[in-house]
């Protein structure tokens, strides 16, 4: 008896013990779920970090999809954060910067003056980038008509040049013209030098005499390696370059003709002359100049790094 007393005593013991840590893991639980609650239900501006209880007369809104306290905000912080994005832009779109929702922003009516005048300020601000562009390739295009009768007056002389212009119908001056610099510019992108420069490495053994003129080997040793050659307009100067002197080579061409072929009497046929007389010139300069750089960087050498001696300040005394 006493020992079942006893067992009993001890099973009544355990089982209120038992019983009691699962009253307080569920009250802890509860208190949990609780603070849980209160965080989620606590409001906190997103904008300024400021609490409810920080400034218990502010206006709070909610205008998007988040949860828990991400959701909350200041009405004037938010006025403020969206004047920051639209920057005086009232027609930009504003979003969440957490759910990503479009806030949605409503303006009062406005009166049947101010909405004319409104219309009118949304027109002009999509009208003026095509005005712009317009505005652009019209200067753009007069330049051209400009240059094109310039040239044609150069070239054919002054008052030839003007008589032809005066006897040709306006509306095929206006297509024809703008197209002389277009054709001097892309003439001008024809790097016919590099074409025959090429040829010539392949080649020139086969010709002594050019061989000569433009040697590809040195020593009667092969070229070591084959350097890397920049691409054409790869840098901005080589662009600005091309079109300076594409525009300037009619006046180059009426110089040099009336300098070397003084004693032709056409006008037109000395300016031919003196042109190609330029190309061919300044052609062979600079078939010349690339291949002695060709040579000059296929036969590079890099030295090995040589420590330099230290020296002690009784050496240096």
């Amino acid at each position: 008896m006493i020992q079942n007393h006893i067992v009993t005593r001890i099973r009544r013991d355990g089982g209120s013990k038992i019983y009691s840590k699962m009253a307080d893991r569920s009250d802890v639980q509860s208190q949990t779920g609780l603070q849980r609650l209160n965080s989620e239900d606590r409001k906190t501006c997103w904008v300024c970090f400021a609490t409810e209880e920080d400034d218990r007369a502010a206006t709070w809104t909610q205008p998007c999809r988040c949860k828990g306290t991400t959701r909350w905000v200041h009405r004037s912080c938010l006025q403020r954060w969206i004047d920051e994005k639209q920057r005086g832009r009232s027609n930009t779109v504003v979003s969440c910067p957490q759910c990503n929702t479009e806030y949605r922003i409503v303006f009062p009516k406005l009166g049947p003056l101010m909405y004319l005048i409104d219309v009118a300020d949304r027109i002009v601000y999509k009208v003026v980038p095509y005005a712009a562009a317009g505005i652009v390739v019209g200067s753009i295009y007069w330049s051209a008509v400009s240059y094109g009768a310039f040239t044609v007056m150069q070239v054919l002389g002054h008052k030839e040049g003007l008589d032809i212009i005066e006897s040709v119908d306006p509306i095929f001056l206006l297509v024809t013209l703008p197209t002389i610099p277009i054709m001097l510019i892309l003439a001008k992108m024809i790097h016919w030098e590099d074409y025959v420069l090429r040829v010539w490495r392949r080649h020139s053994s086969k010709i002594p005499l050019l061989n000569y003129l433009f040697p590809s080997r040195q020593e009667n040793r092969q070229v070591p390696r084959a350097p890397a050659e920049p691409a054409p307009l790869s840098d901005p100067v080589s662009a600005t370059r091309l079109l300076c002197s594409a525009l300037l080579f009619p006046s180059i061409a009426t110089l040099w003709g009336k300098l070397m072929f003084s004693t032709v009497d056409s006008n037109l046929q000395r300016t031919i002359l003196g042109g190609i007389a330029f190309v061919v010139i300044k052609g062979v300069l600079r078939i010349y100049y690339k291949q002695q750089q060709y040579l000059r960087q296929a036969q590079r050498k890099i030295q090995d790094f040589i420590p330099e001696k230290e020296t002690t300040p009784s050496q240096q005394a």
